[in-house]
């Protein structure tokens, strides 16, 4: 069995986290005591190690600051066309360690900490639109991400007995090295009031300041307005930090501008721009129009109708008066032009309209992004395909030349040289450094797939990982897991579309059969869950406490041991997600085919040297394309299937009378075999399951349990299996989020990325 790498090992290690040089190590170490003393006004006595967090952090810090002044100096220099990333949310993550990595400072910082002495692994417990961040950067596009920095982040989850509990996440209560406020630039987000018609112009009055905390469409308008303000401010002012106008001419502004809406959450931005431009640029809807076409853009996420955001009138009556005349303005021409192409279709006009007239009047977002937007985009091909085919059809036939595809992507530089050092490595002997920087040279390890000694480095690379978190589960949950187990993983939101029912009857059947044969040689498995669910989510909530019971009796059964072990992960984030996925062996992406946009787990997973069981739906397809279906455990319906069923009608006690092992687990949930002191606890799941489950687990489950089959088989075999492995780390290139970006650069927001270095800063001392 391989140990883990020791701190002396893993500070001897160089090229792809960066040489430790003296130089950079004696100024780190000045730096950072610097910090203790002067920032933190503490010494090596009282220092805590939050203190010493913070000073590493402001050390590192410091090497970003010239850097980032530096860059936006040359920016007003160059004038170059900018691009807005709009997202309510970005999940950052922790930030030293990616800021340290991508600054080619992770080892000098590993050993100038030694040599003070104090240990790096103190400060490590600290999105795709994260990801995207990472690679503007990386390409050199002069790029922004506007969201909203929450007081509280995403709740931090807990497991009491069972049941998800919800606990805020006061992130900011020790501060945030990594964030500088520019009251300076603050500017006033209206609400409410009232429209006023004037010869000179239309005026929104009466309004009051409101910071953004009621409700989601107050949340989402006031992102859009401070952006668009701070958007304009930029393309009017003269230099870096100036506040002198030197640009009125706003019918320039998508020559300098691309606004990309990241989801329909900042949709508010269209009718925000056009009332911006024509009643305070006092331009003609005409010209205001053709600007807001040509400067936004619009991704979708999402085809499950439910998830499509849509506001009722009232309440734009009530917030946003002047922007409910402005959408209404906008659909009237709208609906002009769609009556032009398509005289008499009434119902062609229902289904396009920006309003929904069906109960209670509501705006659609996704129309409105649609109409106001240049591009539109899915985030895999097969989710392009069906906005295009079934969705936004309807828009696609009238304008085919507004519809893309943007597979998503990762960055390698936090999902492989960050979150696993040794893999990142050992690919870095065979075919050299660059792939970082071009993760399409990953398929030059093809050549080495029958290479003995690659096969060995990889498979001791990833039994190193394995032990380490396997430390890690028996500390957080006191449950003694064998690494030499079958580390079977899913993880992400808890929803119904997402499955992980569908690895419960797993579970629960492969529990079953050792019962029934304990003395076969089966392939013991570690089956991790984890994920959290919006806290008003009834079901998702349920399906959480599933999972725990069902791992409350297959963990605590003798006759089972540690053949199956089943773990909720809590909290998953993240922090959590880097530990977790270079750990996992089994990477679950089971989602009923034709409802998952794309996924980025599945790539991170298949980065870092995981095997997918998964269906064809997202970039699953993409990545059998890339890596070669054979390489991945493919099974159930395809989309064409879904669709069939859905005509025919899918009848859940069809499966039930027909598959014994499916009657007997639910059976078990329904019998209270996994509540016993609540036999009734589930049967909410259960009626859902048997009388009406939209994302038919059912109809998945035979074929689903004879490719976890076959999974056993092969990993029994390590060579076989590693060999697989390598074949999609070979596959990976294509998913690179730098691959993704030149996409949108090019293809959408009229920019061509650059890797030309901009020369260093001045030493301001």
């Amino acid at each position: 069995m391989s140990k883990p790498l020791t701190d002396q090992e893993k500070r001897k290690q160089i090229s792809v986290r960066g040489l430790a040089g003296v130089e950079n190590v004696a100024d780190l170490k000045t730096n950072f005591n610097r910090h203790l003393h002067f920032t933190l006004v503490k010494d090596r006595n009282v220092a805590t190690k939050r203190d010493y967090y913070f000073a590493l952090a402001h050390t590192v810090r410091d090497h970003l600051v010239g850097r980032w002044i530096r860059t936006q100096q040359h920016y007003y220099e160059k004038d170059p066309k900018r691009v807005y990333y709009l997202s309510l949310e970005f999940y950052m993550g922790r930030t030293l360690q990616n800021t340290m990595v991508n600054l080619a400072l992770e080892n000098a910082c590993d050993e100038a900490i030694y040599q003070v002495k104090t240990y790096l692994q103190i400060f490590q417990d600290g999105g795709t639109g994260t990801c995207f961040l990472d690679s503007m950067a990386t390409l050199g596009l002069a790029a922004y991400g506007y969201g909203i920095r929450y007081e509280f982040g995403i709740f931090n989850q807990k497991i009491v007995n069972g049941w998800q509990a919800e606990e805020a996440d006061d992130w900011l209560r020790y501060g945030n090295p990594w964030e500088k406020a520019r009251p300076e630039y603050m500017r006033p987000v209206h609400f409410y009031g009232r429209v006023e018609h004037h010869p000179d112009g239309v005026k929104w009055v009466d309004t009051q300041f409101f910071e953004g905390k009621e409700l989601r469409l107050k949340q989402e308008y006031f992102v859009v307005a401070a952006t668009l303000q701070d958007i304009i401010r930029r393309f009017k002012a003269s230099k870096f930090g100036s506040t002198e106008v030197v640009r009125m001419d706003l019918t320039t502004l998508p020559d300098k501008v691309a606004i990309q809406l990241n989801d329909t959450h900042p949709a508010m931005a269209i009718p925000e721009l056009m009332r911006i431009l024509v009643d305070d640029e006092k331009l003609s809807w005409d010209t205001a129009w053709d600007i807001t076409v040509r400067t936004c853009a619009y991704t979708n996420h999402t085809v499950l109708p439910e998830a499509l955001e849509r506001w009722p009138i009232d309440l734009f009556q009530n917030l946003l008066p002047r922007h409910l005349e402005i959408i209404y303005e906008i659909n009237r021409r709208h609906l002009e032009r769609i009556t032009a192409l398509y005289p008499g279709d009434y119902d062609r006009l229902r289904r396009m309209s920006l309003i929904e007239e069906c109960g209670q009047k509501k705006i659609n977002m996704a129309h409105l992004c649609i109409v106001g937007s240049h591009a539109v985009n899915g985030v895999a091909q097969i989710h392009s395909d069906i906005i295009k085919d079934t969705v936004f059809k309807d828009f696609y036939e009238v304008d085919p030349q507004k519809f893309q595809n943007k597979t998503n992507g990762i960055t390698p530089r936090r999902w492989l040289v960050m979150c696993n050092p040794g893999l990142a490595e050992v690919i870095a002997e065979r075919i050299g450094e660059d792939y970082i920087r071009d993760l399409s040279q990953l398929k030059n390890l093809l050549k080495f797939v029958d290479d003995d000694a690659l096969i060995r480095d990889i498979a001791k690379v990833k039994q190193e990982n394995k032990l380490k978190f396997a430390v890690h589960l028996e500390e957080q949950y006191k449950v003694k897991i064998n690494p030499n187990s079958m580390f079977d993983v899913q993880v992400k939101r808890i929803h119904e579309y997402k499955r992980q029912l569908l690895n419960c009857l797993h579970i629960i059947t492969l529990y079953n059969r050792i019962k029934k044969e304990p003395n076969k040689a089966w392939t013991p498995r570690t089956i991790m869950i984890g994920g959290k669910a919006a806290p008003g989510y009834h079901t998702a909530k349920m399906i959480i406490k599933l999972i725990t019971a069902i791992g409350e009796v297959v963990n605590n059964d003798s006759v089972v041991g540690d053949r199956l072990k089943v773990i909720y992960l809590e909290n998953y984030r993240v922090t959590l997600a880097e530990k977790v996925i270079p750990a996992s062996d089994l990477s679950e992406q089971i989602s009923t085919a034709g409802t998952e946009a794309s996924g980025t787990g599945n790539m991170k997973f298949m980065l870092n040297g995981a095997l997918t069981i998964g269906t064809m739906d997202g970039a699953n397809v993409e990545m059998a394309e890339e890596a070669g279906e054979e390489n991945l455990f493919i099974f159930g319906m395809r989309v064409k299937d879904v669709e069939a069923l859905d005509q025919k009608g899918y009848d859940a006690m069809e499966y039930y009378n027909r598959i014994p092992e499916l009657k007997q687990v639910m059976d078990q949930i329904s019998g209270g075999f996994f509540s016993p002191g609540e036999p009734d606890l589930f049967k909410d799941i259960v009626k859902m399951l048997m009388h009406h489950d939209r994302f038919k687990v059912f109809a998945d489950y035979e074929d689903y349990i004879k490719c976890q089959e076959k999974v056993s088989a092969l990993y029994k075999n390590t060579k076989e299996w590693t060999k697989m492995v390598i074949h999609n780390i070979a596959g990976c290139g294509k998913f690179s989020s730098d691959r993704t970006i030149a996409q949108y650069a090019r293809e959408i927001w009229g920019m061509e990325p650059s890797l030309e270095k901009i020369a260093a800063p001045d030493d301001p001392r």
